[in-house]
Order: C-alpha cells, then structure tokens, then sequence
C-alpha cells in the first residue's frame, strides 16, 4: 500500500475547507432558546446598558457563568450589532483557532499527518459543529484549553518566557469561562505525565509557578466584576437569599459545589451518561475513536510520556465527568481536540494495515444508514422542500460511493464527510429553519419591528428568551397583575402573555389589540409526536402578543 501523507496532502486542504464550510450556516439561523437565547440577551444587556460588570439575565442579577464569553458576544455587537451572527462569529473564531492550536499540539507530540487527521476529524464532529449553531461557553473553552496545552508544552520544552504568558492567558480565559474547575482538566494530564515519569522536579520548576501566578493576575477582571456586582451589595437576593458572595461561588459552589452536589444549582447523573453520549456526540468518528482508545490500551508499543499530557487529562476529565452529578452533554466537547488526536493516531498506525479496511466498510455502511434515517425524519416531520433534501442527500451517497480510493485512510475520512455533509446538510438547511419557526417570542419581536419598535416591551406569566434578545430595548418580567398594572401605565406598550390572560385583560377593559398569536413549542425537548405532521398540532401552544393603546 502506498505511503498516505501524499495523498493526505492534497486533499487535506479540500476536506477542510469543505469542513469549515459545514459550520457556517448555522451563524446565520435564529439563536435557540432556552440557554443560547439568554446568553445571548446578557449580552445585549452588556451593551445597551454600557455595564461590562453586572450580568444581568432572567429579570435579575445573574451568578452563574463567569463574564469571558459574554465580553466576546458584546465586543462583536459593538462592531456587528445586535444580531444572531454577531452572537455567534466570536466563537466560530475562537473554534477556528482551535482547530488550528489541535493541528499543532498533534504535529509536535506526534507527526504533521497526525495532525492534519486530527483537524479533519475535530472539524465535523458533531457535537461541536453544534455547539458552534447553538453556541454557549464550549467554542471558547475548548479552543482555550487546547492552546494552554500546547504553550504548556513549549514551557516544558523550555522554548521561551512568551509561552509561560500564552499559556497563562488561555488558562485564564478558560478559568473566567467556565470557572476554576477547567485547570484540572488543563493541568491534570501534565501532573499525571510528571508522576508516572518521576519527575518531581517539575513540582517545583519556576516556570510553572509563573504561570499559575499569571493566571491568577489575569482573571482580575472577573474577580473585580463579581466582587462589585455581589460581594459589595449583600442585600441582592440571589438564589433565592442574601448575603450571596460571587467570590464564593467562583471558586467553590459553581465549580465544586455542583460536583459534590451541594451547591444553589444542582443536578443528577449516571457514571455512564457520557459513555452513551460520546458515542452520538462524536460521530461521524465514535467507531474510530472506540478503536483508538483500544489500541492505545492494548497494542501501542510507542508511548511516548509527554503524551499524557493528553492522554491524563482525557481520562481525569471524562472521570470527573462521569463521577458529578450535574451532567449535560454538551460539556464532552471540550474533550473533543483530545478525542480528534486519538482517533487520528489510530488511524496513522493502521494507515498500512489491511484490517483498516474494515473500518471503512463500517464507515460505508454508516453513510447509508444516516441518508435513510434523514430521509426517512423529512417524510415523519414533513418538512419542506424535502424533494429538494432527499436529492442532495442520495447525491452525496452516490458521489461518495464512486470515487476511486487510494487507500483505507482516504475511504474513512471521505464517508466520515459525506456523513457529515448529509447531516449538516439536513440540519442546518431544513430541520432546524422548521424548528425555529416554533420559538413564539421571535415571531412576537418581529411582529414589534415591524408595527412600532419605540414602545416598552413586557413578559406577562409567560416568558422567552428570544423575545429578550430579539426585542428591541429590554423586556420588562412581570409576575402579577400589580407589575403588569404598574408598567401599562407607559401607554403606549407590548404585553407578550397566553391567550388566556390576553382575553382576560380585553374583557377586564384594556385597550388593547391581538397583534400576533405565534405558535410555541420547546424545541429543545423534541417529541415524536410534535415531529409526527399528523399529530404535531396537537403539541403546539399559543402565544399572544398585545398593544395597548
């Protein structure tokens, strides 16, 4: 069999372009509630009220998240607007850029065709694809831990002061994303790597001190942004009392708290949660990624120490994962680069074995079982234009199931992208535009945009996160008929509410109009019978939105 990294070479840049091209058209659909919507709507919030400090969400201070991604989202405003792409461009960056920090921690543990693999595979893989549509903390976080690996690396290779201050900086932006929490996760494989090796004398080497002392100086910011909007004002109430340090949730309740399950947020969790979900998370690469974890396990004979840089981080991380009580399933991808690098090695070590060709068979037969599942979901959910989605999705089928291979390699990776193409494809270009159309309070701001965009704008026992971030100005959370009493007073105004409590307020003497009824639906709570055509109205909801006079 010929030698791969010529092939790999040409196409490479192909492939990627094609990859990069995937994740482009969800920067331009409607952000989705619930969380993208309100991350969103902070923001606006930053921008509107010139207040880079004080987050504010859900009608009230908000100690939840650290303030990093919402200063990018609120940089992009002041030069984009306030719109769903400017939302979103600054993490498709900071995605890019992680592809780019993956290519070179594989090139310099590994080799450049490691590397150029890797990237291939972390560019489609599904979950970060979505989290680039649906963008919460995980483009930047993940982009942020990769780089602060590889200048770790360039620390430990003593290659220069200016990667002890890179790898500083990302590890603060991750710590001011997500919280204290991500240095085990940067951190853990560099410890485990120097413990399995004897290194003791990296637990005392000055560059690592610097640097953590560096992290520590640059997250200021949010230490200053969480003592003056919380510590300083004790009487806020926030999760439901006073007295609430945002210092103190920080550094414990947000990060530890929620781990041991004694925190204000709590959750619940299986120590299998995230194996099942990776499995899905990951395509179209899950079988490679299985396939390299074993390979590493069993067979690999070139272990390299410094790669548990990666390797530890890997499995303290998913540990941890499996181990917490508060689990969600977008949290696995900023394991993603990792995963990428394994299935990449794999792949490279196998590129000349005849058994790798029956990875590609799988791979094959994984294509057609995806375009039958998508085609099949167009006829259930009756979408439209589904003739038009069912011929770009047999083309990708029949184009990649002709082109002549040259090797097992080439065949993974190609019906790797057809997958990809298929299910981007679908996603972002049919199901989720139908979706959409569901989410009441976009549909109630357009509506406000295009009758009178100056009045106030209220939220009555009914409220939604795209009607925030959509509507002009700030929405105004009204819980009784006191509040809602209080703000009709600003004749004129908007009162977005049920239909009941719509009529109610007609027949009670408001004057009011009915200007728009749009229809609602959790679409983030996907159920067969709102994707079956034949039963969906049954699932559907109503909204009102009303203009008082």
């Amino acid at each position: 069999m010929r030698d791969v990294e010529p092939v790999l070479q040409r196409y490479f840049p192909w492939l990627l372009t094609i990859g990069i091209a995937l994740n482009v058209p969800g920067l331009w659909l409607e952000i989705i509630e619930p969380d993208g919507a309100l991350y969103a709507t902070i923001a606006k919030h930053i921008v509107q009220h010139r207040d880079w400090i004080n987050l504010w969400g859900d009608g009230h201070d908000w100690l939840d998240k650290p303030h990093f991604p919402f200063w990018m989202a609120a940089i992009s405003y002041k030069i984009f607007g306030i719109n769903s792409f400017a939302y979103k461009f600054p993490a498709f960056l900071f995605w890019l850029l992680g592809l780019y920090y993956t290519f070179l921690t594989a090139r310099d543990l590994f080799n450049v065709t490691v590397a150029r693999i890797s990237v291939l595979i972390s560019a489609v893989a599904l979950h970060s694809t979505l989290a680039n549509f649906d963008v919460r903390a995980e483009p930047y976080l993940t982009t942020c831990i990769i780089a602060a690996v590889w200048h770790m690396l360039g620390v430990y290779q003593k290659k220069g002061g200016g990667h002890i201050v890179a790898a500083a900086l990302f590890a603060a932006c991750a710590i001011m994303t997500k919280g204290i929490f991500v240095l085990l996760t940067i951190g853990g494989g560099w410890v485990l790597f120097w413990i399995f090796t004897s290194q003791w004398q990296q637990f005392i080497n000055y560059r690592w001190w610097v640097m953590l002392i560096l992290s520590f100086i640059f997250i200021t910011p949010e230490l200053y942004s969480l003592y003056a909007q919380f510590d300083l004002h004790p009487e806020k109430i926030v999760f439901g009392k006073t007295g609430v340090s945002g210092l103190k949730f920080f550094f414990w309740d947000s990060q530890f708290g929620r781990f041991f399950n004694t925190g204000p947020i709590k959750g619940s969790g299986n120590a299998t949660f995230f194996m099942h979900t990776t499995l899905w998370a990951f395509l179209p690469w899950s079988i490679g990624l299985v396939s390299g974890i074993v390979y590493l396990i069993r067979f690999d004979t070139n272990r390299a120490p410094v790669r548990w840089a990666i390797y530890g981080s890997t499995l303290l991380t998913f540990i941890l994962f499996s181990l917490s009580r508060f689990q969600l399933p977008h949290y696995i991808v900023i394991l993603f680069p990792y995963f990428s690098i394994i299935t990449a090695y794999f792949l490279y070590q196998k590129s000349k074995h005849v058994k790798l060709h029956i990875l590609a068979r799988v791979q094959q037969v994984l294509v057609f079982i995806i375009a039958i599942a998508v085609i099949a979901l167009l006829y259930f959910t009756g979408l439209k234009n589904e003739w038009l989605a069912t011929g770009l999705t047999c083309l990708i089928v029949a184009v990649v199931n002709i082109i002549r291979f040259q090797n097992a390699l080439q065949r993974i990776l190609y019906h790797g992208y057809a997958m990809a193409a298929i299910i981007y494809i679908f996603l972002f270009l049919f199901f989720y535009p139908f979706l959409l159309q569901y989410q009441s309070g976009r549909s109630a701001a357009r509506t406000i945009w295009a009758n009178d965009p100056k009045p106030p704008v209220a939220a009555y026992k009914s409220f939604s996160y795209s009607l925030e971030f959509y509507a002009p100005g700030d929405v105004k959370i009204t819980h009784t008929s006191q509040e809602l009493g209080a703000f009709m007073a600003q004749k004129p105004c908007y009162i977005y509410t049920s239909p009941e409590l719509a009529d109610s307020l007609i027949k009670a003497g408001v004057n009011a109009d009915v200007l728009d009824k749009p229809a609602y639906f959790r679409i983030t709570k996907l159920k067969s019978k709102f994707l079956n055509k034949n039963t969906r109205n049954t699932m559907i909801e109503k909204r009102s939105l009303l203009y008082v006079r």
